[in-house]
């Protein structure tokens, strides 16, 4: 085959093109933003100033699609290492086992992953990456789609496109253009709010620690995230759902004093900070059922955030992406079999994220008998997991996209659990 169109530089559609350059002579990727030439925050990722996790599977995908590109971003002063054994990680109120997991995780801003991985990408056989390009509309013939038009009338045939264009793809709509039925949507109204802070890192922060992540419970629908970066600084990222942090230093500190934990509320009391805080708005999660398509035109595929756009507080987007890029290099690249692939991807971060959102105050929509069953052994299993190491790794195991959520309910994490007697643990200070 010999061109391969993506539409949007995203990290969805970078990492596409990686992945698409082993199929094609030519890949030709397309992004209405102007591409910053250094490492830089651009309009078009609106989140990308706040805090961003890349889980330690969306890190091998990466190195898989773009081998050395770890090392490479270590260099540059990202940061590697096993994510039990560097962070604090307090789920539903409880400060959850420190010891070893295994899984190395990287500490890296948003534009310093994006530019290295867009240099990257750029650079290699036959791949071009486009700026102030922008797709109006889909080319056809006989039922499969040649290629896309740009504003003003260009054409550009591709033998194959893919949709990367993030939560504002046009995909749905270019259907119905087409003939086509467009994908029904999943969608929970989840009206998250983030408030972000940048501040001076001094290596006896938090006792040398590099990542405090706290979660929301019902009765405290808050959440925060602090991670060591690049250039000796901190990422202070606080979360709620239907009201924000305010964006004083003194209000920001005291929306973080309400977490059950004081982590990051000492952090923020006494680091310098940096620059000018960051609000930013997630009014929905949304999933779009490509899968479920009886019918769907050749030469055309639809991936990341233009599938599913999660509450990004979970920190999977970019890690799903990845995964999904990598599902570009099966033979098969007809619609049908692609979109079941990527459901397979996206299943259980879904899964995860809807079934903590719908416990939250304010979230419309009913947890399922099977969501309520889940939430009420987490508990227990969370519990469990303030005294027993082994149970934090298995958690971080799941929450990182390399075992599916039944695995904490297997044999050996119930023993762990029952002979914990479930009793609910007692946040305390690290």
């Amino acid at each position: 085959m010999d061109h391969a169109v993506v539409i949007g530089a995203s990290m969805s559609g970078l990492l596409s093109a990686a992945a698409l350059h082993r199929r094609f002579a030519r890949v030709t990727v397309l992004d209405r933003d102007i591409l910053p030439a250094v490492d830089a925050h651009r309009r078009g990722v609106g989140q990308s100033r706040h805090a961003h996790g890349l889980l330690a599977r969306g890190r091998e995908a990466m190195e898989e699609l773009l081998p050395g590109i770890t090392g490479e971003l270590v260099a540059q002063g990202a940061m590697l290492g096993d994510m039990q054994e560097r962070g604090r990680h307090v789920h539903a109120g409880i400060r959850l086992a420190r010891g070893t997991c295994g899984l190395d995780g990287l500490l890296v801003s948003r534009p310093l992953l994006e530019g290295q991985i867009r240099r990257r990408t750029s650079a290699l056989p036959g791949v071009r990456v486009l700026s102030e390009r922008i797709v109006t509309g889909l080319l056809s013939e006989k039922g499969r789609v040649t290629g896309v038009c740009l504003a003003g009338g260009e054409p550009i045939p591709a033998d194959l496109v893919m949709d990367a264009a993030g939560r504002g793809s046009r995909t749905p709509s270019w259907l119905g253009e087409l003939g086509y039925e467009p994908p029904r949507e999943d969608r929970v109204e989840i009206d998250v709010r983030y408030a972000t802070w940048e501040f001076v890192r001094r290596h006896d922060h938090l006792d040398g620690d590099q990542v405090v992540i706290v979660g929301p419970t019902p009765e405290t629908p808050r959440a925060g995230v602090a991670l060591a970066l690049e250039d000796d600084r901190w990422i202070v990222t606080l979360v709620g759902y239907g009201e924000g942090a305010p964006l004083d230093l003194p209000g920001f500190a005291a929306y973080a004093a309400i977490l059950p934990v004081p982590d990051l509320h000492e952090l923020v009391t006494t680091a310098e900070p940096i620059g000018q805080p960051r609000a930013y708005r997630t009014p929905a999660a949304v999933r779009r059922r490509y899968e479920r398509l009886a019918r769907f035109p050749e030469g055309l595929l639809v991936t990341g955030d233009a599938v599913c756009a999660f509450n990004p507080l979970y920190g999977q987007g970019m890690t799903v992406a990845a995964m999904e890029a990598g599902a570009l290099l099966d033979p098969d690249l007809n619609p049908r079999p692609f979109f079941r692939r990527i459901a397979g991807v996206v299943d259980t971060p879904w899964e995860i994220t809807v079934g903590g959102d719908l416990r939250m105050p304010g979230v419309q929509g009913d947890p399922t008998p099977k969501m309520r069953l889940v939430a009420a052994y987490l508990d227990r299993f969370h519990a469990a997991a303030a005294h027993d190491p082994e149970l934090t790794r298995r958690f971080l195991r799941v929450t990182n996209l390399y075992d599916p959520p039944p695995a904490l309910m297997s044999p050996a994490a119930l023993i762990r659990v029952l002979r914990s007697g479930g009793q609910r643990a007692v946040p305390v200070p690290a």
